[in-house]
């Protein structure tokens, strides 16, 4: 069985979440499957998928270079009251995607502060 079987489902569904640039080769044994994904939840899928095949990681026969798509809409300046799901609800976007979006700045997505300036991400 080629690695491109093996790991079939995994690219598969790259396709359906509509991975940008998607690449996908095999070279010395090893399977490369390279693009940029919408957002961090399907680049998190992608993963998931391939912990299902090869739980543990331990076949060291594929190396996915999956980068999450930059594209920011607008940026909202944090008020009282606030939490990133509340925010993520008025935009159309997951609390998840918010948070991966501002790393730099939150440590706890629990824990935002007045002021502080967000990005939020593109759907």
């Amino acid at each position: 069985m080629s690695l491109e079987d093996k790991y079939r489902e995994v690219t598969d569904l790259a396709s359906d979440l509509q991975i940008a640039d998607l690449r996908v080769r095999e070279q010395n044994n090893v399977l490369y499957i390279d693009g940029t994904a919408k957002s961090a939840a399907d680049k998190e899928k992608l993963w998931n998928a391939y912990n299902k095949i090869d739980p543990d990681f331990r076949s060291a026969d594929v190396v996915m270079n999956i980068e999450v798509e930059e594209g920011v809409s607008r940026e909202y300046t944090v008020e009282i009251g606030d939490s990133l799901s509340k925010i993520g609800k008025a935009y159309g976007v997951s609390w998840q995607d918010i948070y991966e979006a501002n790393k730099d700045i939150i440590t706890n997505p629990d824990l935002i502060q007045p002021g502080w300036k967000l990005k939020i991400p593109t759907v």
